[in-house]
C-alpha cells in the first residue's frame, strides 16, 4: 500500500493531548524495561572483570547498538516523526522494525510522544522538558530527573490520533506497533541465539544476551534520554530555536549525531543535524547512503541560505 507518510495530514489541534492511561500491565512492563537493563549496567563491570565478556559479545553488542540506534535516529526520529526524507516501503518497514528493537516503545507511541514534545517544547504540555518546575538548582535537579527518565513513569498516554494520524493510517506500521512485544523478545533473544551458536555453549548464549541484549538496551536508553535532558539544559545554541535545545559535542558519536540538537529544533525537518565543519552526524551519512541506493528520495538537506537565516545574530 502507498505510504501515508508522504502526505502527512495536519495534527488535530482540537483533540486532547492525552488519550487515557497505561494499564497496570503496561506500566509494569515499562518499569521492567527501565529497571532490568539498568541493573545490567550495574552488574556489567564485575562481570567483565570476571571474564564474562568475549569478543563475540563485543561484536554482537556493537552491531546491535548500531542497528537499533540508527533505527531510532534515522527511522523513528528523522523519518517517521519529521519526514526528513521519503522512503520505499521496504525501507520504511525495516526502519520501523529496527527502531522497535531499541525497546523504547512502539513506533506510533514513540512518534506521538516526540511530535508532542516539538509542539510544546520546553513549555507546559511537553512530556519531558527539564524546565517544567522552575530554574533554581532544586527545580532543575527535579527537571533533569523528569526529562531523563521520570516522565516515563507517567501513566498518561499521548493521543496518537492527534499527533500521529498518518502512522495510524498505515497498516504496515500498525501491525509492527501491535507486534512490539514479539519484537522485544526477538531483540533480546536473537543475540543469545547467535552467541550460543558461535560458542556452542549455554554460557556463550547468556553473555551475548547480557551484553548485546540488556547492556546494549540500557546504554542506548540513556543516550536517547540524554538528548531530552542534557541537550535541553547545557551546551551551545548557535541557531535560533524557540526553546532551550542545545548542542552537546561529546554525545554526538554515541547518539549518531542527535546531540546537535539546537539545529534540529531550529529546523526539525532537516535530514542533517550536524551542519557545521567537524560535526559528526552518522545518521545523516546513513540517509545519504539510502539516497544513493535509491531507497530514499526527496531528502531535506540543509542549504546555506536556510542556515544563515537560522543563525543567531550577535
Amino acid at each position: 500500500m502507498p505510504s501515508t507518510l508522504q502526505s502527512r495530514p495536519p495534527p488535530r489541534a482540537t483533540a486532547p493531548l492525552t488519550d487515557g492511561h497505561r494499564s497496570v500491565t503496561e506500566q509494569a512492563l515499562v518499569l521492567v524495561f527501565i529497571a532490568l537493563p539498568l541493573l545490567a549496567l550495574v552488574v556489567a563491570v564485575p562481570l567483565a572483570w570476571g571474564s564474562g565478556l568475549g569478543w563475540t559479545d563485543v561484536g554482537l553488542a556493537l552491531g546491535c547498538y548500531l542497528l537499533t540506534g540508527l533505527g531510532v535516529t534515522v527511522g523513528f526520529h528523522r523519518y517517521f516523526t519529521h519526514g526528513a526524507f521519503k522512503a520505499s516501503r521496504g525501507l520504511r518497514i525495516a526502519l520501523a522494525v529496527a527502531g522497535s528493537f531499541a525497546l523504547q516503545g512502539g513506533v506510533i507511541t514513540w512518534v506521538a510522544d516526540h511530535r508532542r514534545h516539538h509542539a510544546f517544547s520546553d513549555k507546559e504540555g511537553d512530556p519531558h522538558s527539564p524546565w517544567l518546575f522552575g530554574t533554581g538548582p532544586r527545580a532543575l535537579a527535579r527537571g533533569f530527573w523528569h526529562s531523563h527518565m521520570g516522565w516515563l513513569l507517567n501513566r498518561d498516554k499521548t493521543n496518537a490520533r492527534r499527533f500521529a494520524p498518518d502512522l495510524l493510517a498505515d497498516r504496515d506500521l500498525v501491525r509492527i506497533d501491535n507486534g512490539f512485544m514479539w519484537l522485544t523478545i526477538a531483540s533480546l533473544g536473537l543475540p543469545a541465539v547467535v552467541g550460543g551458536l558461535v560458542s556452542w555453549s549455554v554460557w556463550g548464549a547468556f553473555t551475548a544476551f547480557f551484553w548485546a541484549g540488556l547492556v546494549r538496551v540500557a546504554l542506548l536508553h540513556h543516550v536517547t534520554w540524554s538528548i531530552n535532558s542534557i541537550c535541553h539544559i547545557w551546551g551551545d545554541r548557535p541557531f535560533a530555536a524557540r526553546d532551550r535545545s542545545a548542542n552537546v559535542w561529546w554525545l554526538a558519536p554515541l547518539s549518531f549525531g542527535e546531540s546537535w540538537h539546537n539545529l534540529h529544533h531550529a529546523d526539525p525537518t532537516c535530514a542533517r543535524h550536524g551542519v557545521k565543519r567537524g560535526q559528526l552526524d552518522i545518521s545523516a551519512m546513513v540517509i545519504r547512503m539510502f539516497e544513493k541506493l535509491g531507497w530514499a528520495r526527496s531528502v531535506r538537506w540543509p542549504t546555506p541560505r536556510r542556515l544563515q537565516r537560522l543563525t543567531r545574530s550577535g
